[in-house]
């Protein structure tokens, strides 16, 4: 068995070394210190089955109907492992009676589990981030004055120069709030809204400095510039940039609008700038950069972990600006960044609350249920988002023989649970219009209504449904479960969750006891 072992991981040996970043290349470590490997998605990913002593994974399923191995959605047999763990059960077997007992003994198991064989582990010593304001300054979001800031977070690298992270944020809050205001935090591009533009004076003296310029490089655009006299290299923006785009006759306005008008801030934090979006780039990006450009161990933290680091490095920040009710800053994501949202409230206590859209499996979902996307899809082309150890899951043939979803010792009912007795909202949308059922729509309500003892226990207040997570029936569309702090709504849009974010402000808002402008 160990020589089965060891042969991939030798045959690896050759392709890894080719890949190495010449000594001579700027892109070197400190002295004494590897230079980053550059390793292929799938080279990456046979190294750490090697690692595992996993020979073959299954096959995950497609989501093309007509394909072979096509995903399952029927639900006769979307529960070939039924069983979920006991969240209030410590594994010795004793019953946990008090929310003492919860937070002493069993969240730090859940964790634990979750650490070791799903998410993977922070490493102890991660370099500290140093934020810096790019530009501050005063813009329009609709018709809301706000005051908008560009920031970077430089993640200190002395210790290995060759990988740089420098976390991109945006903060937008109104300029005319009276006090501190609640910020919802969201994966997604960093960039200011409507960034402010110079006055047409000041535009006509940049234009007529950049043409000379221009005919100084090239003499022949002097013709060009006399035959169109009325172009101007810089152009005003267009003013709709502060409205967003065209809206349909009774459509909501966009989130950022929402929020703003509902007397919140919120940020944008931008996860390419803390972790590539892909396998190939795990010796890049904060992972890289704490490993020192070599591959992860297989309890390593994943993409996944890695933003949910970064949103926290985000919520960092903001307890620093005066403008920012610290104390209730929500993080929100949609797809896999609705998985990192989860991610992060479940590990980082500081968040007050989280929208979760559409997470699927590795969020919402349990991972125990066969019903579109599956484990095996998660342990081959989504593997970097997880830790190595979570592959085990997908390995039909390996030295510790096979291993199914059945046994993950935690499921997404207990991520859920750790989320607990925080404002956590289970968001969802309709196959109909672009939500696929690839997602599981019912694999995250049943997860749900497994949580529910947990937020009880610990007086939050559930869905108020029964806690029969096999039985349980969802709700109709567009009817939400939002009489506690764990909530439940599927709109009848796609795959978004702006159809529910009119909800989650006046469902937080109540909880938080924020009361909008105006009221």
């Amino acid at each position: 068995m160990r020589c089965r072992c060891l042969l991939p991981l030798l045959l690896l040996a050759a392709p890894v070394a080719a890949q190495r970043v010449p000594a001579t290349s700027s892109a070197t470590g400190p002295v004494g210190a590897p230079p980053p490997l550059r390793l292929t998605a799938e080279q990456d990913h046979r190294l750490m089955m090697a690692r595992l002593g996993i020979t073959r994974l299954r096959p995950g399923p497609s989501g093309d109907a007509s394909a072979p191995n096509h995903a399952n959605y029927d639900e006769a047999l979307a529960n070939p492992y039924p069983e979920l763990p006991d969240p209030l059960r410590l594994n010795d077997g004793r019953r946990v009676r008090t929310a003492e007992e919860w937070w002493r003994l069993r969240r730090p198991e859940i964790v634990e589990d979750f650490e070791r064989e799903v998410y993977g582990r922070v490493p102890a010593g991660v370099p500290p981030v140093t934020w810096r304001v790019v530009v501050e300054e005063r813009e329009a979001v609709g018709f809301t004055p706000v005051i908008a800031k560009q920031l970077v977070g430089h993640v200190d690298n002395s210790a290995y120069p060759a990988v740089s992270v420098d976390i991109a944020m945006t903060l937008v809050v109104p300029a005319n709030a009276k006090g501190p205001v609640p910020v919802l935090m969201m994966f997604g591009p960093s960039r200011l809204p409507a960034p402010a533009q110079p006055p047409q004076e000041a535009l006509d003296r940049i234009n007529a400095a950049l043409k000379r310029l221009l005919v100084r490089e090239d003499t022949s655009l002097a013709g060009v510039f006399e035959r169109y006299p009325a172009y101007q290299p810089v152009g005003r923006m267009a003013a709709a940039a502060a409205f967003g785009p065209p809206r349909a006759p009774g459509a909501d306005p966009p989130t950022t609008q929402q929020l703003l008008a509902a007397g919140w801030g919120y940020a944008y934090i931008d996860p390419a700038s803390i972790q590539p979006d892909n396998g190939a780039g795990l010796t890049r990006g904060i992972i890289g950069l704490v490993n020192r450009g070599q591959p992860r161990k297989p309890d390593d933290w994943g993409a996944l972990r890695a933003w949910a680091w970064g949103a926290a490095r985000g919520l960092d920040y903001l307890e620093t600006d005066p403008a920012v009710d610290a104390k209730h800053v929500g993080i929100e994501g949609v797809s896999r960044y609705g998985k990192a949202a989860l991610v992060t409230l479940a590990f980082e206590p500081r968040f007050a609350m989280g929208l979760i859209g559409s997470s699927g499996k590795g969020g919402a979902t349990l991972h125990r249920r066969n019903f579109g996307e599956a484990v095996e899809n998660l342990t081959g082309g989504e593997y970097y988002w997880m830790a190595g150890n979570y592959m085990k899951y997908g390995a039909a043939e390996a030295v510790f023989g096979s291993r199914t979803a059945k046994d993950l010792p935690v499921d997404s009912h207990e991520l859920i649970a750790l989320c607990a007795p925080r404002l956590t909202f289970i968001s969802y949308g309709v196959p109909e219009k672009g939500d696929a059922k690839w997602l599981d729509q019912r694999g995250s309500f049943m997860a749900a209504v497994a949580a529910q003892p947990v937020f009880r226990l610990l007086g939050a207040g559930d869905m108020g449904v029964p806690d029969d997570y096999r039985t349980a029936q969802m709700p109709p569309v567009n009817v939400g479960l939002l009489g506690g702090r764990l909530a439940w709504r599927q709109h009848d849009g796609g795959h978004t969750d702006a159809p529910n974010v009119k909800y989650f402000i006046e469902w937080a808002d109540r909880f938080i006891g924020h009361t909008p402008p105006g009221r």
